[in-house]
């Protein structure tokens, strides 16, 4: 492969796969830029991004600026691209100006659906069928660029954001081997987005994790496949945090007040919507381990309950 040399940003999880991918390709990744360290948990654990310990891990330089827009000074010697993936900042055009080649992004939807920072939360959440991965003109409007290649993924009833995250990465992959190559040689055309058909996914907000009572089965299952594993919606149990992992549907019956649970027993835990009845299939309380309804009706029964 010819040894363009790339700085690469990003942040989280998926971002980590695909560098270290990127790296296995055989790409020449020349140092990389992440968000910084954050304090996590009851013992204020400080802690890095998954890709900071992805680049240690690969022996790769590694930047944490607060701002990178004012924090940039290590890239002034220039590399021949700058490519992000989930990295979480908006660049200037001052940053995006640094790398010999345009700048290129990495995102995780089918541009222009579903720019900002969550798409593939929204994505499930809202019942789409596919999703994918764009290569994009890194622009300093929030993914506006020029599309240079798209890949089509499709979404499958048992996916949830963490499975769907790693089938993007994976494609993500895919798109950089096949196309890094040919934008290194000029040889892809990069067409103009449909600003008529653009959609948001902005960052999910802390009240957003609360699951939707007050809604169909198909979508409170959307919603909470779309919250796991991290951050995992929740319902109440009285003051208590329960939080829902997995659920499936069961029918578009009322047989109970909203929010009930009309049968726990078994493999079930079976809770009525406005809109049909729901099987919690993954459920955690506060401090405990995740458990399966079966392991969690050995502990606690739920049945008669209301959740709110």
């Amino acid at each position: 492969m010819d040894k363009h040399s790339i700085a690469f940003l990003g942040t989280p999880e998926i971002s980590a796969t695909l560098l270290k991918g990127l790296v296995e390709s055989g790409f020449s990744i020349q140092l990389v830029v992440t968000k910084e360290d954050k304090v996590r948990g009851r013992n204020n654990r400080i802690e890095e991004s998954p890709v900071a310990k992805m680049a240690h891990s690969l022996s790769l330089p590694c930047y944490k600026p607060h701002r990178l827009n004012k924090e940039h000074d290590f890239l002034l010697d220039g590399v021949d691209l700058l490519l992000t993936f989930a990295y979480g900042q908006i660049l200037s055009p001052e940053v995006l100006s640094l790398s010999r080649y345009k700048p290129l992004n990495l995102h995780a939807s089918l541009l222009p659906l579903y720019r900002g920072a969550a798409p593939i939360q929204y994505a499930i959440r809202n019942g789409e069928k596919k999703t994918g991965i764009t290569l994009m003109e890194m622009v300093k409007e929030m993914d506006a660029g020029d599309i240079y290649a798209q890949e089509e993924l499709p979404i499958e009833e048992g996916n949830d954001t963490t499975s769907l995250s790693r089938k993007l990465a994976t494609l993500a992959l895919e798109v950089c081997n096949n196309y890094l190559p040919l934008y290194f040689e000029n040889r892809l055309v990069p067409r103009k987005q449909d600003e008529s058909k653009v959609s948001f996914a902005p960052s999910i907000k802390k009240e957003e994790e609360k699951l939707i009572l007050d809604q169909n089965p198909d979508s409170f299952v959307n919603q909470v496949r779309s919250l796991s594993e991290e951050p995992g919606g929740h319902l109440l149990l009285g003051e208590e945090i329960l939080k829902i992992y997995k659920a499936h549907k069961v029918s578009d019956e009322t047989k109970g007040e909203v929010g009930k649970i009309l049968l726990a027993h078994k493999n079930e835990i079976l809770l009525q919507l406005k809109g049909g009845i729901v099987s919690l299939d993954m459920l955690q309380r506060p401090g405990k381990k995740r458990l399966t309804a079966q392991q969690f009706n050995n502990g606690l029964s739920l049945e008669g309950k209301v959740l709110r």
